[in-house]
């Protein structure tokens, strides 16, 4: 067997190490997908030894190769190559994998340094990778190559084509992917098994090179890996294996998916490998690119607007986004409705900077995802309905721990004619549950423009609400909107009810506060624009003053939204208010935006009958 060029561990033996390590570490805890690594050994010994470029004393490297593990599950196997790399200890391999308190998690996560995204949810990998490589190829133009590890189960995922689609699109030559076919998924057979001309007829479909080999040829999988280097469009490398490859008791064996080997047949299958091996490879470090780059921080001038002019909050987050723009890291991707987002405004200004994911949400947020893992600032548009599709994607972004600022326009019944299709109704709920979120929802220009602005620095997943129609600007230039606030428009000490609106409804209870007063009737008007985090001083003063009479109005179906918000924020009262919540609780049809507002309940007129009805 011809020596390794980094080290002095042979590619077959560093194989058998990495097998027979992914099966003492999901040994301690009797857990973890050993079959899937074995499968996948043979392939991850040659990259790791001879093609991987990698610092792994610095892993934020500029220039380090990106290696994503899309089958997160064989993470045993992941784990094994960063103790090969010297940077996890036999110890830790072997007594934490997946215990209480570990790094080492069952899916990994970026807890662990070397880690860019999580995985484990399938097919978010190779999306995420796409993005990677699309910002190599097209903005960052430096050294470094993506490698994503898929397994054959998840091409049956519809987010794996939505990548390759872009991947082809962008003629993305610094991408190879990885797919181990060794036939058997959780439950029995995959879809097309072995039939790697099917995998390639569609890889190629989507404009990238296929590449068919033997999963377990170390010669065939060392060319294919070379191969990939000098192609002018995405690789994919389709390699036949055999599930539980190097363990005979089990090898394309049905029945062992997700499953640690007895104890008795772990020993028999070491011993068969040849035993335990602690040796190292001597990384392959990354090509030199000196470039110091110093993103610019110029200061950012937001937007202004004139008091009762009437403009829509969905223009002013284009306007505002455009006029972040003067900040080299903020970077921009949308889903082909950036005439409607006002997201081409940004386009239009710093066209390099803006990514078109057309009408693919999953690779849109992916796309996001890979920005804030190269350090950027991501903003990602389309109609807030339309988020729901990617609504996985969000959920492990979170996971990730990632940066990204999401802005869903459109929301509501108040988007008239269009219907319920096009309707987001379910999005604040959603957003809410996602962990460590925030969500915003401006009524004005003033507010929306200053809420983009409060976006920049503001981590974790961060969505921002806006509606389509125009409405008058309520606020002054300059007014502030700090995240965890909310305003007060009308108030006194006598006030009788608090109507609490966001959005669209803040101008319906503002109308109706007025309606109100000409009837004897006092009302608090309270814009609650910071949904999460809520301001909850302003509802308990709220709640106190009006003896705990609160109508709560919003566009948005009653479950999880801005009412379940005020509710929860004031749950510890000692004294419960009397909430009425008014949402959207039937299913919408076309119409005009009041008419819809009307039949929903969250009209002006319905907002005084329920005031009045909790003061009686």
């Amino acid at each position: 067997m011809e020596q390794v060029d980094s080290g002095t561990v042979e590619v077959a033996e560093l194989a058998a190490q990495l097998r027979v390590d992914s099966i003492r570490a999901a040994a301690g805890p009797s857990s973890g997908h050993v079959t899937s690594s074995l499968s996948a050994a043979d392939l991850m010994a040659v990259l790791l030894s001879r093609y991987l470029r990698y610092d792994w004393s610095e892993p934020s490297n500029p220039n380090n190769d990106h290696l994503i593990f899309s089958k997160g599950h064989a993470s045993p196997l992941l784990y094994s190559m960063f103790k090969a790399a010297g940077v996890v200890s036999d110890e830790e391999l072997t007594t934490s994998y997946r215990r209480f308190g570990s790094r080492l998690e069952g899916h990994p996560t970026p807890v662990l340094p070397w880690v860019d995204v999580a995985t484990g949810s399938l097919g978010q990998g190779l999306p995420i990778g796409v993005g990677i490589a699309m910002l190599g190829k097209r903005l960052e133009h430096r050294p470094y190559r993506v490698w994503v590890l898929c397994g054959d189960s998840e091409m049956a995922e519809g987010s794996i084509w939505e990548a390759l689609d872009k991947a082809g699109m962008h003629q993305l030559s610094n991408l190879t992917v990885i797919v181990d076919v060794n036939r058997l998924g959780q439950r029995g057979a995959t879809e097309l098994e072995w039939d790697l001309d099917a995998y390639a007829r569609r890889v190629e479909a989507f404009g990238a090179r296929a590449i068919a080999i033997d999963g377990h040829d170390l010669g065939q999988i060392d060319e294919a890996f070379a191969s990939s280097l000098s192609s002018d469009r995405p690789t994919v490398i389709l390699a036949r294996t055999v599930k539980g490859k190097g363990v005979a008791e089990i090898e394309n064996e049905n029945g062992w998916h997700g499953k640690a080997l007895p104890p008795d047949m772990a020993e028999r299958a070491i011993s068969a490998l040849g035993g335990v091996r602690n040796d190292t490879v001597t990384p392959l470090l990354p090509a030199q690119d000196d470039r110091q780059e110093h993103p610019s921080h110029a200061a950012i001038v937001l937007p202004t607007y004139t008091l009762g002019e009437k403009v829509a909050t969905r223009k002013a987050y284009g306007d505002a986004l455009k006029a972040l723009g003067v900040r080299s890291d903020v970077l921009v991707t949308d889903g082909e409705v950036s005439n409607s987002t006002y997201a081409n405004l940004f386009a239009e200004a710093y066209p390099e900077r803006f990514f078109e994911m057309y009408i693919a949400e999953q690779q849109l947020i992916s796309t996001a995802v890979a920005m804030s893992v190269r350090g950027y600032t991501p903003f990602a548009s389309t109609f807030a309905a339309f988020f729901s599709r990617a609504y996985d994607f969000i959920r492990m972004a979170a996971i990730s721990e990632a940066d990204i600022r999401l802005y869903g326009s459109h929301a509501g019944v108040e988007i008239g004619e269009d219907g319920p299709s096009q309707m987001a109704l379910e999005d604040i709920a959603a957003l809410r549950a996602i962990r460590g979120s925030t969500v915003l929802y401006p009524s004005d220009a003033t507010s929306a423009a200053a809420l983009v602005g409060e976006m920049l620095e503001r981590k974790g997943i961060v969505y921002l609400r806006t509606t389509r129609g125009k409405y008058p600007v309520l606020y002054p230039d300059g007014e502030r909107f700090p995240i965890g606030g909310s305003k007060t428009l009308r108030s006194t000490e006598s006030d009788e009810v608090a109507l609490i609106g966001a959005g669209v409804t803040l101008h319906s209870c503002l109308a109706a506060a007025d309606r109100l007063a000409d009837q004897g009737v006092t009302a608090r008007v309270i814009d609650l624009y910071s949904v999460k985090p809520v301001d909850r001083d302003a509802l308990t003063e709220a709640s106190r003053v009006t003896g705990g009479r609160l109508v709560v109005v919003e566009d948005h179906h009653v479950e999880g939204g801005i009412g379940s918000a005020v509710l929860e924020a004031l749950a510890s009262e000692s004294q419960p208010p009397r909430v009425t919540l008014l949402g959207v609780r039937g299913l919408p049809g076309s119409g005009t935006a009041v008419e819809l507002m009307d039949a929903a309940g969250i009209g002006v007129d319905s907002i005084i009958s329920a005031a009045r009805e909790l003061r009686s």
